[in-house]
């Protein structure tokens, strides 16, 4: 399942500084980030992590994250 987040992340900066505690907390998890959408959106391609880990990680790094229902 494809879960989509709105966040606070504005830089590639930013995704260097969570790639090490996404890639860790998410093994084999295909994760990206659309910083050109101006909900800086971030998308997890995961069948067996649940959300809120997610949003759990950007909040613990300084970020806002969301989940979007439908996107």
């Amino acid at each position: 399942m494809i879960y989509v987040f709105k966040t606070s992340v504005q830089t590639e900066s930013d995704v260097l500084l969570l790639k090490p505690h996404l890639d860790s907390a998410l093994d084999k998890i295909e994760w990206n980030f659309d910083l050109e959408d101006c909900d800086h959106i971030l998308r997890a391609d995961t069948p067996r992590e649940n959300p809120e880990k997610i949003v759990e990680i950007l909040k613990q790094s300084g970020f806002e994250c969301q989940e979007l229902d439908e996107y």
